[in-house]
């Protein structure tokens, strides 16, 4: 593939700084680049202009974004802030206090070198971007074996990469760092790792001590010769309900932990601010050897993936975005919502605790956090439970494998003693039946 001359600039610019990450990069990867030429360059010299007939919008004779009264009216903002495209990278003024954010919200980041976040359509669409960046066919991905089956789509689907996964839990109910060394281990070359806590579908955040090991880990593997993309999927980050266990991002242990190891945090509002149809979604990178040069020309490539796909992400959503976090009264709305959560989740793992009898039949995983959680069905099959549940008991939970998974986020409290009993009253008729 003839690479562009912008590609190769940015290509330049990151040997330059570091020369470990070049190696990271997919086919698309180096050859993606954020077009300085052509329409958008000319657009740029073109604003201010007495007539500016360059931009694919239309305009009311004032110059305001044409829009109609129906929808305007129910945005109520002023045309130009929402109607607009944003930028690809994102709305300068999100990503910036999306940045502080994060340092509030993840101590280890403050004073971390780390890059501008760039603004995606939501964290799905950054793990698609990830895979354009990173993924050629034939690399393989590390990750649990208990996973949000999305990944399969993304990754195996889109890329054609493959998925080689490591139990999740060891025998003792911890997190398996054991099985994270032995995927790690063999012939230095390329790694691409994916954490994702707390765990969709298990609602498992690892222990202080556990994520020490996770780095300890990948550090080994980076010092044996081996160049890493450590993906983190944070979508459920700051739903935490248990002492203990890591409060904050495992990014801040691993952003600039080495310079063979690049993390890359995708995160957002969707779950933490409880969005799920603004699609808007954050990238951040960070690297031990980094410089502002090294950040500018990996977010140059973020933005011309997203320029090349879907252009930009919805202005309006970005726009509501930042009205909230600078309202006065976001971190107050976020922590009652943030109580009902918690509530729900202590009366799952009360009610579990409580009632040994649904251990004939089910046994939960270890869980402390997000928005699930899962039991492993010890006596019959889970996805003919998950019918007759559906058909006789009108329940509905997601069978993988030989466990069900529970959203308590979205059960009301007053059902979930009835949910917990249903589950046992369909594992007993279905035993007795078979």
């Amino acid at each position: 593939m003839e690479i562009d001359p912008q590609a190769v600039e940015l290509n330049e610019a990151i040997r330059s700084a570091n020369s470990n990450i070049p190696d990271l990069l997919s086919e698309r990867g180096k050859g993606i680049f954020f077009p300085r030429r052509g329409i958008l360059s000319q657009s740029a010299e073109a604003r201010g202009a007495e007539i500016d007939a360059t931009i694919g919008i239309a305009l009311e004779d004032g110059g305001s974004p044409m829009t109609l009264a129906s929808l305007s009216s129910l945005v109520g903002m002023p045309e130009s802030n929402g109607f607009n495209y944003a930028p690809s990278p994102g709305r300068p003024e999100i990503r910036k206090i999306w940045k502080t954010m994060l340092q509030a919200k993840n101590p280890l980041l403050k004073g971390a070198g780390i890059s501008l976040p760039v603004v995606t359509s939501a964290l799905t669409h950054g793990l698609s971007l990830c895979g354009y960046l990173f993924v050629n066919s034939g690399d393989s991905i590390i990750m649990p074996d208990l996973h949000w089956e999305n990944y399969d789509l993304i990754f195996k689907n889109g890329f054609g990469a493959s998925i080689e996964a490591f139990p999740t839990f060891t025998a003792q109910g911890g997190f398996n760092v054991a099985g994270l060394r032995e995927q790690l281990a063999g012939e230095p070359g390329k790694r691409i790792v994916l954490l994702n806590f707390p765990n969709n579908p298990t609602g498992y955040t690892v222990t202080l001590s556990e994520a020490m090991e996770i780095r300890n880990a990948l550090l080994e593997a980076a010092e044996a010769g081996n160049s890493l993309v450590v993906i983190v999927d944070d979508a459920y980050f700051g739903l935490v309900f248990e002492e203990g266990i890591l409060k904050e991002s495992i990014f801040g242990m691993l952003c600039n932990a080495h310079p063979r190891m690049l993390a890359v945090k995708l995160d957002g509002p969707t779950k933490e601010d409880y969005v799920w149809g603004f699609r808007v979604g954050f990238a951040t990178f960070g690297t031990a050897l980094h410089s502002a040069a090294l950040y500018r020309a990996l977010e140059a490539k973020l933005a011309g993936a997203i320029r090349g796909t879907i252009s930009n992400a919805s202005n309006l959503g970005q726009t509501l975005l930042l009205a909230a976090y600078t309202s006065g009264t976001y971190e107050t709305e976020k922590a009652e919502k943030f109580a009902v959560l918690r509530r729900r989740y202590e009366t799952v793992r009360d009610l579990i605790a409580g009632h040994a009898e649904y251990r004939e039949f089910f046994t939960p995983l270890p869980f402390n956090s997000g928005y699930f959680m899962c039991i492993r069905i010890v006596k019959g099959n889970a996805e003919a439970i998950r019918k007759l549940l559906i058909h006789k008991y009108h329940t509905g939970v997601i069978a993988q494998g030989d466990c069900l998974r529970l959203a308590f986020s979205s059960t009301p409290l007053p059902m979930i003693g009835k949910l917990l009993d249903n589950i046992f009253l369909a594992a007993r008729e279905y035993n007795s039946n078979n």
